[in-house]
């Protein structure tokens, strides 16, 4: 890589339904060479992902991903100058569709809480596997929500809202069962697998629970749900 700032590599034209075997396109933002370099290797040698351009900061991978419009950004969270969570909250305010894998070194609930209201779709440790960090640029595009259940266990001490502990919004049974299955990490398609029902009606109760919880965004809306303790509620109550 003679460039690690700027180095996109080949332009290719994103997936879309006319074209669903289309490779997902990834942008890579992260500012150590040497796994941007693996990274980008596992990533062309799987058929249906491709890395089409990196960066080394937060402007620039911005910039990149303005212009290169990718389906996935993996970014890191620590950056020179303005972090990955700044740099996903500009991306997403002017493409919204793209979607962000947050990756960290030091996952913790506080910096959790702030990715997810920037509307980051997955947000995993840098140290984890392979396998993890492909499954969630695979299930990213359509809809699913990545994060490390020890974590998400952490929440619940955490004061993410200013709402108070007598306000409990009224979630029926079926909205429960899939407010438990998001907070496992699961992404809608499996959820509506487990619960026997279509991915769009399973999108429609994913839309109700946001907004009775007040939330823009799956991660958000599971933190919420830990602070109110709704998830220590069985689904069948």
């Amino acid at each position: 890589m003679s460039d690690p700032a700027v180095a996109p590599r080949v332009e290719y034209p994103p997936a879309t339904a006319e074209s669903p075997g289309a490779a997902i396109r990834v942008l890579i933002v992260d500012d150590h060479t040497t796994f941007t370099e693996l990274l980008t290797g596992a990533l062309d040698r799987e058929p249906d992902l491709r890395s089409v351009g990196y960066a080394n900061n937060a402007e620039t991978g911005v910039e990149q991903a303005l212009a290169l419009r990718p389906d996935v950004v993996i970014m890191d969270y620590h950056l020179p100058g303005a972090d990955g969570i700044w740099a996903a909250a500009r991306i997403l305010e002017q493409v919204p569709e793209i979607r962000i894998v947050l990756l960290t070194g030091d996952p913790t609930p506080e910096s959790f809480v702030q990715a997810a209201a920037t509307g980051i779709c997955a947000f995993l440790p840098k140290d984890g596997s392979l396998a993890t960090l492909l499954d969630a640029l695979r299930h990213a595009p359509i809809g699913g929500m990545v994060v490390r259940p020890s974590l998400v266990a952490q929440l619940g001490e955490l004061h993410v809202s200013k709402r108070t502990s007598a306000w409990t919004p009224s979630l029926t049974q079926r909205e429960r069962a899939v407010l438990q299955l998001m907070a496992e990490g699961y992404d809608v398609r499996s959820n509506a697998s487990t619960l026997g029902i279509s991915q769009n009606t399973c999108r429609g109760y994913v839309k109700s629970i946001l907004a009775k919880l007040g939330a823009h965004t799956q991660l958000e809306a599971v933190v919420a749900a830990r602070k109110l303790d709704l998830l220590s509620q069985s689904p069948d109550a």
